[in-house]
């Protein structure tokens, strides 16, 4: 049997020209090494990271010394697997060079039998890459937009983004292993299915093996821990590749958790002559279809996925790197967030391609909990090199994520890049260039895009869909609204109120968002004061977007109250951010089937900042993740005033008819009804249907203290007729009362008026069930909330009652 080691103890690291080594940490980086040597200050603390620019322009050394037995040395293959290594590096074991590294998204390995002593030295050093970038940069007679960051195959945010820190940091990001065996082993599997029915699953295993047995060797197969099969094969010196036929009866499908049971296959083959086992190979995979279907219909073209046969509708967000240093992610940090996915009623996140193709422990609970992922390559924002190196660099990084993820159930999409071609058409790019130059980019462009990389997909994953680029059409073109994916930036950048997302739907919406501020713990972490103090000098390098500040008062001077007090300014901002966006989700649901998905932007930060983000670095949900959760729910209930008609909406994302009443109720925030209907009802399965249409003027109503509240099928939604700084609210008082639980506390509150969007807060560290909700006058409401702490006595309420008609706290 191959046996592995992990060469992870012992490291030190320096800056090449000194003579002072350091304990480093691997996996890690040389900016969290620095850290833990207490010889930086906190990059995300005040404005340090501008004071630590210096550390990308500096070249590192990493050392280790490792002792192997005599009868380690003695097995035939000893190699080397360096998973990632971030980004010119080059690898010396004992004196001699075995590997110069040019691609932080590649795994290298390297045949080390002959190099490897029973005590050794590995070094590592690591060159900064803007030397490799300049001199790439001088080969062209043209300046490719974005900078020098297109010429290295890393992490693009870690060059900083406009919610992103400048960490342009290296290192050994992945673990490096020993792994030595006699006979062979197995180097990869991908199981291929070729049909799948309800009653019969056919699969081909495609194994890989690292180098020819010599002799005739067995295949067992199982499935779930029960042999299916086991084959006699016929060793070749010539071949590592073998094809295995696999019958599954009657088997059990894969499913978004919002759908059904995403159900895993544990599928192992063991490799063995006669009762001696030469190596074992196990794949946890589901069995599932998925299409992209983009065919051309009466409006334009449709953009939809298809899972099991059926049209599904996807609900999610963008998910960037959750740390700018990657080893301080953990597995309870990515259990965490997946969860808050999972808990929000998403089943798609998108990870963005400025960012990393995420580790193996993200896409395996991606797997379990049922949640699809659309996964870029990693290109965002630019135009790239298309020099012989360069492709074939990215050829073989493309080959080796690809095979590496092509087994998981849960990627439902290869993108080729993010925001490309529409920063080619629309961002000005193109001025000052001559036309062979802009010829030769763009050739450059389909080279990568429309050649290698959808034939790296096709080769070795045929069973996922590819798409070029997101979006299809900027926001220019007026095919972005009936064609392909849509980045609906008129919100935020160009300032356009939130009511035209209502008005301009497309067929599936991969970006739009809105900003706000994070949670107070991230602010008192980044300026190291229990002042806020949001527009201090500490702070303000924590917005990186030039006009974010401004945008965020010209959006809250339109629809709320803007609060003096630092404290309620971060409350009312993520209000303002949830308001928008989900006015945006509700209304591309209400569209279905025409629109087929959305997708937020974004789901998380990499360092504590003002940001799109509805989860803060620090896992805080902010108010639109609350309410994202109420908009993503299977069965929705949105409603809509058009020409001073109040329209109901129905969304039902299950495949199963909803039979229920209906009952909508004109209420005041007293809780008196002003009126009422109910109505028995069938919800058809996937539909998104107006069941009731009310013309508001012919009802003798004060728009300003009126809710509507709609109620099917144990779903409750609560809609109002103005705007929520208009809305004739009292600051009126909530009772709490706090009672003890195993997991935490259970906070009931209760009101005689309505009280809208209650905001619970506390020092202790936990999460609430619920928050930024709107109580019903009368009502009594509990509300969970999770945590190790023994009390919360300085449990707050805020809520928008405080503010509106001139009244703001102090």
């Amino acid at each position: 049997m191959p046996k592995k080691i992990t060469l992870h103890e012992n490291w030190e690291f320096k800056k090449s020209t000194d003579s002072v080594w350091s304990k480093a940490t691997v996996p890690g980086n040389v900016h969290s090494d620095l850290l833990e040597n207490n010889l930086i200050e906190h990059p995300f603390i005040k404005s340090n990271e501008d004071s630590l620019q210096w550390i990308s322009e500096t070249n590192w050394i990493y050392k280790t010394e490792f002792s192997l037995q005599e009868s380690t040395l003695n097995h035939n293959y000893l190699e080397f697997n360096f998973e990632g290594l971030d980004t010119y590096a080059k690898v010396i074991l004992n004196d001699s060079l075995i590997l110069e590294s040019n691609n932080a998204f590649r795994q290298w390995q390297v045949n080390v039998k002959s190099l490897l002593k029973t005590d050794n030295e590995l070094r590592i050093e690591f060159t900064k890459p803007s030397e490799f970038e300049n001199i790439e940069k001088s080969k062209l007679s043209y300046e490719l937009p974005e900078g020098n960051r297109v010429f290295t195959r890393k992490g693009q945010f870690q060059y900083g983004w406009d919610w992103g820190i400048k960490l342009n940091t290296f290192g050994i990001w992945k673990p490096i292993t020993l792994t030595y065996w006699d006979e062979t082993r197995v180097n990869d599997v991908f199981i291929k299915q070729d049909s799948l029915t309800d009653s019969n699953a056919n699969l081909t295993a495609n194994l890989e093996f690292k180098n020819p047995l010599k002799a005739d060797f067995m295949i067992d197969v199982y499935v779930n821990d029960n042999l299916n099969r086991s084959f006699e094969m016929h060793h070749n010196p010539e071949i590592i590749h073998y094809n295995i036929p696999i019958e599954i009866k009657n088997p059990k499908r894969w499913w978004p958790h919002n759908l059904g049971d995403p159900y895993l296959y544990d599928i192992k083959f063991v490799i063995r002559q006669n009762e001696v086992t030469l190596d074992n190979y196990t794949v946890k995979t589901g069995l599932r279809t998925v299409k992209l279907i983009t065919e051309k219909d009466a409006i334009g073209e449709t953009f939809y996925f298809e899972v099991n046969g059926v049209p599904v509708y996807m609900k999610g967000a963008n998910y960037i790197p959750q740390h700018s240093m990657q080893n301080y992610v953990t597995y309870d940090t990515y259990n965490r967030i997946l969860n808050d996915v999972a808990d929000a009623n998403m089943n798609m996140i998108r990870v963005w391609g400025g960012g990393i193709y995420e580790t193996d422990t993200f896409y395996n609970l991606c797997d379990e909990k049922g949640i699809m992922v659309w996964q870029d390559f990693m290109f965002a924002c630019a135009m790239y090199p298309g020099d012989k190196a360069f492709l074939d660099n990215i050829t073989q990084e493309a080959i080796d994520n690809v095979k590496r993820l092509r087994n998981h159930p849960s990627i439902a999409l290869w993108c080729g890049n993010n925001e490309n071609a529409e920063g080619w058409d629309r961002w000005g790019w193109q001025q000052g260039k001559t036309q062979w130059q802009k010829e030769e980019i763009w050739a450059n462009y389909l080279k990568v895009f429309d050649e290698i990389l959808p034939k790296v997909v096709t080769e070795f994953a045929d069973n996922i869909s590819y798409w070029e680029s997101s979006p299809r059409y900027g926001r220019g073109n007026p095919l972005h609204k009936t064609e392909g994916d849509a980045h609906d930036w008129f919100i935020w950048h160009d300032a356009y109120p939130f009511e035209h997302l209502e008005e301009n739907v497309p067929r599936f919406m991969s970006e739009f968002g809105f900003q706000s501020f994070p949670s107070y713990e991230a602010i008192k972490f980044s300026t190291q004061n229990d002042s806020l103090g949001i527009f201090s000098d500490d702070f303000k390098t924590h917005q990186k977007h030039a006009r974010g500040f401004d945008l965020i008062k010209t959006y809250m001077e339109r629809d709320f109250p803007i609060p003096t007090a630092d404290e309620d300014y971060v409350y009312m901002s993520q209000i303002l951010q949830a308001h928008g966006i989900t006015k945006g989700l509700e209304a591309q649901r209400r569209a279905k089937p025409y629109n087929m998905g959305t997708l937020y932007w974004q789901l998380n930060d990499c360092w504590p900042v003002i940001s799109w983000s509805s989860i803060d670095f620090f896992g805080n949900w902010k108010a639109l993740h609350y309410k994202a959760k109420r908009s993503f729910e299977n069965v929705l209930l949105s409603s809509k005033i058009d020409n001073d008609t109040l329209k109901t909406y129905i969304v039902n994302d299950e495949w199963m008819q909803k039979k229920g009443m209906l009952s909508i109720h004109l209420k005041d925030f007293k809780g008196n009804t002003l009126w009422s209907t109910t109505k028995d009802i069938l919800v058809d399965k996937n539909s998104s249907t107006i069941y009731h249409k009310l013309d508001l003027n012919s009802l003798k109503i004060n728009r300003k203290d009126i809710v509507v509240v709609t109620q099917f099928d144990g779903e409750t939604s609560y809609f109002y007729l103005v705007k929520p700084k208009e809305l004739a609210l009292e600051n009126s008082t909530i009772t709490t009362n706090i009672i003890d639980t195993k997991d935490g506390f259970t906070i009931e509150l209760k009101s005689t008026t309505l009280q809208k969007d209650v905001f619970l807060f506390t020092d202790a560290k936990g999460h609430f069930s619920d928050n930024f909700f709107d109580l019903m006058p009368n009502q009594s409401l509990k509300i969970e909330f999770k945590t190790n702490a023994s009390t919360i006595d300085d449990l707050k309420i805020k809520n928008l009652n405080m503010f509106v008609n001139g009244r703001f706290s102090s």
